[in-house]
């Protein structure tokens, strides 16, 4: 006998909401500094909200805004921290997605969601940023926005990046502001090319934040900025050391300020960039620029971490506590140099991708492997030159987008 299907959508899910709505804003506010506005015009209708992501807290900025439960999508690894998944997925039902992948489950579950009334929202970038410019999200998003047929609300999250860049651990004092800049209705997409669309959403989601019209506050504002950026402008491949509101690179010994108002301050050289932005911009350009055969065979970077197995849904299981990651150009290896316990060719691997602040997962066939380290671990360029190496096997992919 075929068992029955279950509804998603539940009643609990929407008391569990208007119960926790009020203190989840009143935290919000005081934490963030946070303006959001209320969506007046949502009518007891069901949309596909689609956010710009700056956050860890985006999803309980979307969640004040509007009255009804929100379905948001999230990452495979939400799923996999035991008793606390269950309680989440008990509470408030998250849509389960693979990162970086087309997930066809993740699609058939949307629209089982939009079938039973409920409003789903999801960040196209699949991740937040880490210059402070909404990022490249993956054009077939555009397939499953057509598919839902919802009407979809654009939710723009302004500031975020000031108050809580995503490679620091300090949230600033300042002002950022959540609301629904655009509706756009089916009969209005459903009409356009899916190049078309595309393009919209992108000009509609894109905040640009940097520029110094607001001033964010804390003693640490610079702290593990080493985090995202790992290329000198004066030395090239390299790595940085931060305090308090200034980083170094630890090669040259570059110094540089992180201002209130977000700016950079060259202290012992000049620099050439004068937002964070700029300065992942050039390193973007600088590795896709990078010849990686002569690092076929000499590590580009060597760092110390844990490495854990993912059981997708289930947990996460500890396969080392302390041993060596090595990149080179064209694969990751974990363990001793003369004996690799793993050897990750970046021709057999599915994805890699930075979870949180910086942690890597790497998918590989049916495997999804963790590797976690210290406070200072850049996990970022891991990523980036897989994708290198990746827009140079496969140019007719696309040859500039480095992941995230």
């Amino acid at each position: 006998m075929k068992k029955k299907k279950q509804p998603w959508v539940r009643l609990r899910h929407r008391i569990i909401t208007a119960i926790l709505r009020p203190l989840i804003g009143t935290y919000t506010r005081w934490k963030y500094g946070i303006h959001v506005e209320p969506f007046r015009e949502e009518n007891n209708r069901q949309y596909l909200v689609m956010m710009n992501h700056q956050t860890a807290f985006d999803q309980f900025f979307i969640s004040m805004a509007f009255r009804n439960p929100v379905y948001f999508i999230a990452s495979e690894d939400l799923f996999s921290m035991g008793w606390l998944s269950r309680l989440l997925e008990w509470a408030v039902a998250p849509i389960p997605i693979k990162k970086q992948t087309t997930d066809l489950k993740a699609t058939r579950l949307c629209m089982q969601v939009a079938k039973e009334g409920g409003t789903i929202a999801l960040a196209p970038e699949g991740n937040r940023c880490f210059s402070g410019r909404t990022g490249y999200f993956n054009p077939a998003i555009v397939k499953m926005v057509r598919m839902l047929k919802l009407p979809v609300a654009v939710f723009r999250i302004e500031g975020g990046y000031g108050i809580h860049p995503r490679w620091s651990d300090v949230v600033r004092k300042g002002k950022m502001r959540g609301y629904v800049s655009r509706v756009i209705e089916p009969e209005e997409y459903l009409a356009m090319s899916p190049e078309a669309l595309h393009a919209l959403l992108s000009r509609e989601m894109y905040v640009d934040e940097a520029k110094d019209d607001a001033e964010f506050h804390h003693s640490k504002l610079a702290e593990y900025l080493e985090r995202a950026i790992y290329v000198c402008p004066h030395c090239g491949l390299s790595e940085f050391e931060s305090h308090g509101d200034m980083i170094t690179c630890k090669k040259c010994e570059m110094q540089i300020r992180y201002l209130p108002n977000t700016r950079l301050q060259g202290v012992n050289c000049a620099l050439p960039f004068p937002y964070v932005a700029q300065w992942y911009d050039y390193q973007c350009e600088f590795i896709n620029a990078l010849d990686l055969t002569p690092y076929t065979d000499t590590p580009l970077y060597r760092d110390r971490i844990q490495m854990l197995e993912v059981i997708p849904y289930k947990n996460k299981k500890p396969l080392f506590d302390d041993t060596e990651l090595r990149l080179y150009g064209n694969r990751m290896e974990v363990g001793s140099e003369a004996a690799p316990d793993y050897v990750f060719s970046f021709d057999e691997v599915g994805t890699v991708t930075v979870l949180g602040k910086n942690k890597i997962n790497l998918y590989i066939g049916d495997k999804l492997y963790q590797f976690q380290s210290g406070a200072r671990f850049n996990a970022l360029r891991y990523v980036n030159i897989f994708y290198r190496y990746q827009n140079t096997m496969h140019p007719e992919e696309h040859s500039v987008f480095l992941g995230i």
